[in-house]
């Protein structure tokens, strides 16, 4: 219970759009904060972008302008809708909620519930 299920991953070519979805059970989505972070094969996990309860997001400098996070909290959902994207941004995307307030960026340490995670491929 809580914990959050990634869906919507899956291979695009470069330049294409993915839209992920983060559906939870067992809390409202409208009193946490929830998180996108992403693990490239071999490297760190990485923040990606993060929604607050009150809607307001905010994007790592690597994504901004391509990656937007948006919340339905009638279906205890967020999306992460991923536009020109690029090999580089080829990962497991994880989706993670907090119930309490967190400073951006966040680490990764601050989620109390993780998702199992959802690939992303982006070739050519």
């Amino acid at each position: 219970q809580g914990q959050p299920v990634e869906s919507g991953g899956g291979s695009v070519a470069p330049g294409g759009s993915l839209t992920l979805s983060c559906q939870t059970s067992g809390f409202a989505l409208n009193y946490v904060c929830v998180a996108w972070f992403r693990q490239a094969a071999g490297k760190e996990r990485e923040w990606v972008g993060m929604v607050y309860p009150a809607g307001r997001s905010y994007y790592a400098e690597h994504v901004k302008g391509r990656f937007t996070i948006s919340r339905d909290d009638a279906r205890n959902t967020v999306y992460l809708q991923m536009d020109n994207l690029k090999p580089e941004d080829t990962a497991m995307y994880y989706c993670a909620a907090a119930r309490k307030t967190l400073m951006v960026p966040p680490r990764a340490s601050d989620f109390d519930y993780w998702g199992q995670g959802t690939q992303v491929t982006v070739s050519s």
